[in-house]
């Protein structure tokens, strides 16, 4: 005996949309995690290329102008203090 082609009932239709739905979402999302992957990539390449610019002048500016052995002003670092706000 052959048997009907299964007609789609509604909950089986409901189930196939949720389905679909998750999929498009989940793609959506592991789009937007690369997309802000990249951008803090990017970022990072911006600040590493400042913080060796800066670097370098310190550097350049420490060796022509402050004798040997002494700490440059713009290489000391003052202690934070946390404050209380009250």
């Amino acid at each position: 005996m052959a048997k009907k082609p299964e007609e789609l009932s509604a909950e089986r239709l409901a189930k196939a949309q949720r389905q679909r739905l998750a999929a498009e979402a989940g793609a959506q999302a592991i789009a937007e995690v690369e997309r802000d992957a990249i951008a803090v990539r990017k970022n990072m390449v911006r600040l590493r290329a400042l913080r060796e610019a800066r670097d370098a002048e310190a550097a350049a500016a420490q060796a022509g102008s402050a004798p040997a052995g002494t700490a440059s002003v713009a290489a000391k670092r003052t202690k934070r203090v946390k404050r209380i706000v009250r």
